[in-house]
């Protein structure tokens, strides 16, 4: 294959910190060069712990914050709610702009005390980063943060490029509207999303996701492929054994061959190339 024809993508594994299995699998698969980035739980009473591991694969991938309002973590700190709640109360305006800036700060001050750096970039669990109210307090607390930075931090978009109605509802969750801001504000953002699916069934039927996810990349823009592996289900996790599957379909040689057979490569948002 000519190099024109390779397209690239980020592969970032969500939830580092969420528990020990997530975590473990995810150093396992930066180590083994199986993903460009990781999104960390930086609530996570575990995160002050996990981070040492994930230092030692810091020039592999990209480390950045995973925004929380949706998890036991979130619930736990007196800000979060489920899903349904989260998404309506957003998009009737019913949160408070500065009491989700200071949230936003607080979850980027955890992450940073422990990683003693600014993050990679910053995306949402659940893609709250975008939700309405949402998306514009992240505008405020970034410009304030790192506008003047050197390296400012990349956005996910995720206006997910793929099927289906779960795709569709995340997409019309604020997508448009967050990677409109970034354009005029020239700030850097990697969209569109894909591996969005119903965390269903076989690690076959994952590999055929993978694979249908891997075709449809854009030849002209730097995509996302999000996946959530571990080494092993949890009992208190409800996509545990998905989580187990991904993990295992990602470290062995499928995976490998279908980057091949598609001529994809897996980069870091800047587009720098993973080690291998």
């Amino acid at each position: 294959m000519t190099q024109h024809q390779i397209k690239e993508v980020v592969l970032c594994a969500d939830d580092y910190a969420l528990n020990a299995p997530v975590s473990q699998g995810i150093v396992a698969l930066a180590v083994l060069g199986r993903l460009s980035a990781t999104s960390v739980m930086s609530l996570s009473p575990r995160w002050a712990e996990d981070v040492v591991a994930l230092r030692d694969v810091r020039e592999r991938l990209d480390v950045g914050v995973h925004l929380d309002w949706t998890s036991s973590f979130a619930v736990d700190a007196g800000h979060g709610s489920g899903l349904g709640t989260v998404m309506a109360r957003a998009a009737l305006r019913l949160y408070s702009p500065k009491l989700i800036e200071d949230e936003i700060e607080r979850q980027l001050d955890a992450f940073e005390v422990h990683w003693q750096a600014e993050p990679d970039h910053i995306d949402g669990h659940q893609h709250v980063q975008q939700f309405a109210v949402f998306r514009h307090a992240l505008a405020e607390v970034l410009m304030r943060r790192y506008g003047n930075s050197a390296k400012r931090p990349w956005l996910r978009v995720s206006q997910v490029a793929q099927p289906g109605l779960k795709a569709k509802v995340i997409s019309a969750m604020g997508a448009h509207g967050l990677q409109q801001w970034a354009t005029q504000q020239n700030w850097p953002t990697v969209g569109p999303l894909l591996g969005a699916y119903g965390f269903d069934g076989s690690m076959d039927d994952y590999a055929r996701h993978m694979q249908g996810w891997l075709a449809n990349l854009p030849q002209d823009k730097r995509a996302v492929i999000m996946c959530h592996p571990a080494v092993s289900a949890q009992a208190d996790d409800a996509i545990g054994n998905a989580r187990k599957r991904e993990f295992a379909y990602l470290a062995g040689h499928d995976f490998v061959q279908h980057m091949f057979d598609a001529s994809v490569r897996l980069v870091r948002g800047s587009g720098k190339p993973i080690e291998a």
